[in-house]
């Protein structure tokens, strides 16, 4: 394989990088709240946009109360930090953050440097834990719990590091995180990381009009069975997937992950019933489609994960 060379010092070069924040050679800053990191080691989508929604949750009914720090990829805006607003362009400040913002409620800021845009949701708002979403490999921001959330479908591919595997960093790395997240089926590590593993699954919640229609279970859908399934995410089979199993023919319309959506993209759609995912409606005008609809779905996970998540950050700050 004429990358596994280069795949060999992406992995070196990974492994160095973090040994020197580890060691304090790099100097890692420490916020005065809990922080948890939401990332992965492959790229691509792997679901951790829904498991950040579910911690919002889980912790606000604890009692606490969550802002949440992310890159903000594929934002336009150049000003930095930036507090998200649920009416903001998705173009200026990114899909995920504003969807995270419209479903939680809760703070999100945005910066590519966590530590900048965590010093702003703590200035700003009256924040006593931060989510950093999509920061595993941010070491300059100190973190007191580590979640890796993996696609079970996919998996870790030929576990070798970029460019000649999906790896951000090497496999081992799952050995130091706190939390081991799977997406939909768990694969081969469960034996290796059995205490710290669990199943997460993307349970279908709402059908949600474009143009303001009540929003309706799948079992109270009345329009065609038949649907154009359009989806601009990591792994797009998988929500084709998610349709097929709620009993819907799927026509599939995949698209680059955060494609950037136009007219042009639904010109022969304008008069179907056209069902997209959640982080792609946030990305569509209202009208755009007569019959436009979008799936909302809710992160599912043993109740045993959120307490292990409780005791931690207890633990942590004692």
């Amino acid at each position: 394989m004429l990358l596994y060379p280069l795949s060999l010092l992406f992995s070196y070069l990974a492994n160095k990088r973090k040994k020197q924040y580890f060691s304090g050679k790099k100097y890692v800053w420490h916020a005065p709240v809990p922080v948890i990191v939401v990332g992965n080691i492959s790229v691509g989508g792997s679901g951790k946009t829904p498991l950040a929604i579910a911690l919002v949750e889980a912790l606000t009914n604890a009692g606490y109360r969550p802002g949440i720090v992310s890159r903000g990829y594929g934002a336009q805006t150049k000003e930095f930090p930036r507090s998200i607003h649920i009416d903001d362009d998705p173009s200026d400040v990114g899909d995920e953050p504003l969807l995270l913002a419209r479903r939680t409620g809760c703070p999100v800021v945005i910066d590519p440097d966590r530590v900048s845009a965590t010093k702003y949701l703590l200035e700003h708002f009256e924040c006593d834990l931060v989510i950093s979403d999509d920061g595993l490999q941010h070491y300059g921001l100190g973190r007191d719990v580590e979640i890796a959330v993996v696609d079970g479908a996919r998996g870790f591919g030929n576990q070798l590091c970029l460019p000649a595997g999906p790896l951000r960093e090497p496999i081992e790395r799952l050995d130091s995180v706190d939390f081991i997240v799977y997406n939909g089926e768990i694969g081969a590590t469960k034996r290796e990381h059995e205490t710290k593993t669990f199943l997460m699954e993307l349970i279908p919640d709402q059908l949600v009009s474009l143009n303001g229609l009540e929003p309706v279970t799948i079992n109270d859908w009345h329009s065609s069975t038949q649907v154009h399934a359009v989806a601009g995410i990591g792994n797009p089979q998988r929500f084709f997937t998610t349709l097929r199993g709620m009993g819907l023919e799927v026509i599939e319309h995949p698209f680059p992950d955060h494609h950037k959506f136009s007219s042009a993209d639904f010109s022969d759609l304008t008069e179907e019933t056209v069902l997209m995912t959640e982080k792609d409606a946030v990305k569509c005008e209202a009208n755009l489609l007569q019959d436009g609809w979008f799936l909302r779905v809710s992160a599912q996970l043993d109740e045993q994960f959120f307490l292990q998540m409780k005791n931690r950050i207890a633990d942590t700050r004692q």
